[in-house]
């Protein structure tokens, strides 16, 4: 037989038994699918985040209270001590630096929101005017929080344009007084739609200045501080700095966390690629169920061809050839699985992009390249066993039916 001939009597002998070669066609279309549908998941996931911080800039450091330790807790959690709380005077001290920009104190909280009989909560940001530079904030309409003493409350909000559409309507929102909470504050900017900015969504948002925030949640405790430095390659001596400036104003206790920008892509960036692999080696699970099924479907078929097999030993078909013929059976069902599962990958792909636009979804070769390696392995590896059995077998055993 020659070896044009092997991918002909193979495809006859699939085709003989359709249903059977059609479940598994599926079974490893399925499997191809799963791989490169998760892996694309993972790596636009990572991609996304990737995004989302870059475009913050390249500058920004976050200085948290309490201190993250990288070898475990410290005697002070057993102590039951609480870290020091970061407050406006310490925002205040980074001040003196040179190689700081833009430092703008954050609170975090939730409070109700009230206009003309319309209430909602939302999420309440007490800052100071920089942030807006800070995190690369758009003005849909009106201004930002204005300049000025940060401990001096001038009575204004800044609203997002859910916010806005929800309490106001078709209405002009703009001059017009909303309550927040216990307090009053005039509308005086409302935020471009900038979407979600690492988990924050701005149309949701009430940006307050930070006096009336830390009056609001009766704190004094900032929830973080974000400074842009001056420039990218200032970032190290700039988290010293900041260390050193706050180690002081703290009786010597380094008790903050001072975070950059490079610092959290990377960390990000090794979780996601890790849970990206973690995610495409599950999915690879179920190559190798397929793989099984087409180790059990050709011992099967051995079985039922004995006659066929016997006939061709007697022939003179070596062992070597009808070896041969099985392994492109099973190669053949096992790529051609693997052709329909990227089809269907690539359809899957098109309806996530519907669905969530926001997702960069793109089919990576890498994980292309892994799913349809790992489907011919498969092919490979499950069909020598069914192939040994039908080369091994006696012609005059095979041509009895025995």
């Amino acid at each position: 037989m020659r070896a044009l001939d092997l991918p002909r009597v193979a495809a006859r002998a699939l085709a003989r038994h359709p249903a059977r070669s059609g479940l598994l066609l599926l079974a490893m279309s399925i499997g191809v699918a799963a791989v490169v549908i998760l892996t694309s998941l993972g790596d636009a996931a990572r991609r996304y985040v990737t995004g989302e911080f870059a475009s913050l800039g390249t500058h920004l450091i976050i200085v948290t209270p309490g201190r993250t330790e990288t070898a475990g807790r410290g005697p002070s959690m057993f102590a039951g001590e609480t870290p020091r709380d970061l407050t406006l005077g310490d925002a205040a001290a980074l001040r003196r630096s040179t190689l700081l920009q833009e430092i703008a104190p954050v609170i975090m909280g939730e409070a109700i929101a009230a206009w003309g009989g319309l209430e909602r909560e939302v999420p309440v940001l007490g800052t100071t005017a920089e942030l807006i530079d800070v995190r690369g904030w758009k003005m849909a309409q009106g201004r930002f929080l204005p300049p000025g003493d940060p401990e001096r409350d001038p009575g204004v909000c800044i609203i997002g344009a859910e916010v806005r559409k929800e309490l106001f309507g078709p209405r002009r929102a703009l001059g017009e007084w909303l309550e927040i909470g216990d307090r009053r504050c005039r509308v005086t900017g409302i935020l471009a739609d900038e979407g979600r900015s690492i988990g924050l969504d701005v149309e949701k948002l009430v940006v307050l200045p930070v006096a009336a925030a830390q009056a609001l949640f009766d704190t004094h405790s900032l929830f973080q501080i974000l400074i842009n430095a001056k420039s990218h390659e200032v970032m190290p001596p700039a988290s010293d700095e900041i260390r050193k400036i706050l180690r002081e104003r703290h009786q010597g206790e380094e008790d903050v966390t001072v975070v950059t920008q490079d610092a959290l892509l990377a960390t990000f960036d090794r979780i996601l690629r890790a849970l990206t692999w973690t995610v495409g080696g599950i999915a690879a699970i179920s190559l190798l169920v397929a793989g099984i099924l087409i180790m059990n479907v050709m011992l099967v078929s051995v079985s039922q061809r004995t006659a066929e097999i016997g006939l061709l030993k007697a022939l003179g078909a070596p062992r070597g050839e009808i070896l041969r013929l099985f392994l492109v059976e099973a190669t053949g069902l096992s790529l051609a699985g693997a052709a329909a599962g990227l089809v269907l990958a690539v359809l899957a792909e098109i309806a996530i992009v519907r669905i969530y636009p926001v997702l960069p979804m793109a089919m990576p070769l890498w994980a292309v390249a892994a799913a349809l390696g790992t489907a011919l392995v498969v092919g490979l590896v499950f069909g020598v066993l069914p192939a040994r059995r039908a080369a091994d077998l006696d012609p005059v055993a095979a041509l009895s039916h025995h």
